[in-house]
């Protein structure tokens, strides 16, 4: 493997893993076969067993807690990076949450709350994870993070989570701009519809993945897809690319 694709020595953060399905699950296997050694978080007691057999699948180093919203939670993940290993080479944020009312009912009828916990957990929690990692990316880094089409696209049952998704590209630009003279990239991957424990919470899920088949018959895009393009992300041979979003849908994104 030439060494602009390895990742030989670099220690990772990947935040988002809830199951064998997950988006996060699929970077942290490609990251783990190119060479990283990995941080893996679990939201909470529940969801420990069902993540725990995946990060030791891929190796994982520090297995923790991290539910964003608990104060501490996030910190102690960086304390123990920090004392670990002293330095942090790249970060996946594969996580998002907006209530079943918000994302299914009109987006007028939103509630303040609600929107605030949608953009809290989806959008705020990236900017203290970079804050948390810039002292630890010391010899520059990249930080990746997970959106969706319906960003820039009315999608029917993503009421709340397009703006707030949209909010996270943009944020994605303003980092990338502000980190730029320390050597840290931040880009977005915005994959295409897959089968995710989120996506089920999806209405009308099965009619989402049909209008895209139905353009695109040789749709078949998944985690490990993502995994892949997430992983070429943070190894040296993306180290010009930074403030972008790259689409994984098998083009689907380019038609009108």
């Amino acid at each position: 493997m030439s060494e602009l694709f390895s990742l030989k020595g670099k220690k990772g953060l990947i935040v988002g893993i809830a199951n064998k399905d997950s988006i996060a699950y699929g970077c942290a296997k490609h990251m783990r076969d190119a060479g990283a050694e990995l941080a893996i978080t679990y939201l909470n007691e529940k969801s420990e067993k069902y993540v725990k057999p995946l990060a030791d699948d891929v190796d994982a180093s520090i297995f923790m807690p991290c539910n964003v919203q608990a104060e501490g939670e996030l910190e102690a993940v960086f304390k123990a990076i920090e004392e670990k290993w002293g330095k942090l080479d790249f970060l996946v944020h594969s996580i998002a949450f907006a209530s079943m009312d918000d994302l299914h009912g009109r987006l007028v009828d939103c509630s303040l709350e609600g929107f605030q916990l949608a953009m809290d957990i989806s959008c705020h929690s990236l900017m203290r994870m970079t804050k948390l990692a810039e002292p630890l990316m010391k010899d520059g880094g990249s930080i990746i993070s997970m959106s969706y089409l319906g960003s820039e696209r009315a999608v029917d049952n993503y009421a709340a989570m397009g703006p707030v998704k949209a909010a996270l590209e943009s944020s994605t630009r303003y980092m990338a701009y502000e980190l730029n003279s320390k050597g840290i990239r931040v880009n977005c991957v915005s994959p295409g519809p897959i089968m995710t424990r989120a996506a089920s919470g999806i209405k009308d899920f099965d009619k989402l993945m049909a209008s895209v088949t139905d353009r695109i018959p040789t749709y078949n895009i998944d985690s490990d897809d993502v995994g892949a393009v997430s992983t070429f992300l943070v190894t040296d041979a993306a180290k010009s690319l930074t403030g972008y979003v790259y689409y994984v849908d098998d083009g689907y994104s380019t038609l009108g």
